[in-house]
């Protein structure tokens, strides 16, 4: 009997770090070829790791949760014969990997795909019968110059940190700002803390490892927070009008057209006010010092799934008409929820929508998506009796808080965008008005 060790493919694109998300085998289950092994996840997508050879699992080369090196060992199987070797790890690539120009900043790429790839896996090693090396030790991969800027090294030294011990997220291994924090954050001895049984008889406490797309989430919204100086506005809107408009429309229109919901008409709003207040349309490289602004809205819609808060990206808003925009954004909802969504779809956003709907709430406080600069959220309408013309008289109302980058959006600017946003939905025929 030989073993064939399979090691992390390369996936390209200077990605030299994948996170192992789960594994579909166990050590000692027979698998045949062309079995899932395990799925990981890089910047951009989830991939699926097949087996190329019929065999026994014999070790596996890390834990769900871990960040594993390309070309680290991935898992070690007895097969039949000698084993095959290989030099190293294939090459390969995922469907629509290709960056779009707005989506140039290698934070964006924070936010994941969820489309799974299935890749070819025939990296392989003729080895003699011992246990595997440390992954641990695989993954720190002893650096012995660890690449920084100087002001990531400060902030190590500031956080008592070895840089030589930071896993780094950066392409070609760069230690960045966020990886810093999550270091700090870990506790330095890895003891594992045993669930408490609670002594009123309730069921035991439950510690749940943060990974995959929930990790990615959290890194996403720790590098907004530490880089973004935020502000938020909160104006009251009388949409009393708008609704009334909107049901018209509903009624007239739904069948053939399909139905309308808010979202639409706030989106032409935010289109039209941006004519006026383009600074808000942008993406800012703090790194470069580099400020772009848009003439196009690539609207990023956020969307909640089963798998965690997802922000497809409605492209071009500005040339979309309410029932075309209501139809994309249906069709994004589906494919962030459903897994299906591609990396082009989440990734360019210049300005981001959020809502909870029902939920929404009096006021939020959301959060930037990074490197964007401006997030515009919508609460729950509610009815409330408001003085009209000396008269007390029920409207709906609804808030929109928002937040802004202080470092590029002055809060005058940022209050008379709003306030444009206001004027076109208390006025809804303003909408229509090119």
């Amino acid at each position: 009997m030989g073993q064939h060790i399979i090691k992390m493919p390369d996936i390209g694109e200077g990605i030299v770090e994948v996170e192992l998300v789960a594994w579909r085998v166990q050590v000692g289950e027979d698998i045949r070829e062309d079995q899932i092994l395990a799925d990981v996840m890089t910047e951009k997508a989830t991939v699926e790791i097949p087996s190329p050879v019929h065999g026994r699992v014999i070790a596996l080369g890390g834990e769900a949760g871990e960040v594993m090196r390309v070309g680290s060992e991935l898992i070690r199987i007895e097969v039949e014969g000698a084993g095959e070797s290989s030099q190293a790890p294939p090459t390969a690539s995922t469907k629509g990997a290709a960056v779009p120009a707005s989506a140039s900043s290698p934070a964006q790429a924070l936010i994941p795909t969820q489309a799974k790839v299935a890749m070819p896996v025939a990296a392989a090693t003729s080895v003699a019968a011992s246990a595997p090396p440390s992954h641990q030790a695989q993954a720190l991969g002893a650096i012995d110059k660890p690449i920084a800027s100087p002001s990531v090294r400060r902030r190590a030294w500031e956080l008592g940190l070895e840089l030589s011990q930071v896993l780094p997220s950066g392409l070609g291994g760069r230690i960045m700002h966020a990886d810093l924090e999550l270091a700090a954050a870990q506790p330095r001895a890895s003891a594992a803390r045993p669930a408490r049984v609670s002594p009123a008889g309730l069921a035991a406490d439950e510690t749940i490892k943060i990974t995959g797309l929930r990790r990615k989430i959290a890194q996403k919204m720790q590098e907004s927070k530490r880089r973004i100086p935020h502000f938020s506005y909160v104006e009251e809107v009388d949409v009393t009008d708008l609704e009334a408009l909107r049901e018209q429309m509903n009624q007239r229109y739904a069948d053939s057209r399909g139905k309308l919901t808010l979202l639409p008409l706030l989106i032409r709003a935010i289109a039209l006010a941006l004519r006026e207040f383009p600074q808000v349309n942008a993406r800012l490289d703090d790194e470069a010092g580099l400020l772009t602004r848009y003439q196009a809205l690539h609207l990023g819609v956020a969307t909640q799934t089963d798998a965690g808060l997802m922000v497809p990206v409605l492209r071009d808003a500005q040339t979309l008409n309410l029932w075309e925009t209501a139809a994309e954004i249906r069709r994004l909802a589906e494919v962030a929820r459903s897994g299906r969504a591609t990396r082009d779809e989440l990734t360019g956003s210049t300005m981001t929508l959020t809502s909870l709907g029902a939920l929404g709430g009096i006021v939020t406080t959301p959060v930037i998506n990074h490197p964007e600069v401006a997030i515009v959220g919508v609460n729950r309408i509610v009815e409330r009796p408001m003085m009209v013309k000396g008269q007390v008289l029920g409207r709906q109302m609804m808030n929109l808080s928002s937040s802004f980058d202080h470092r590029v959006v002055d809060g005058m600017v940022a209050a008379l965008f709003i306030q444009a946003i206001r004027a076109l939905l208390e006025c809804p025929a303003l909408l229509f008005v090119e």
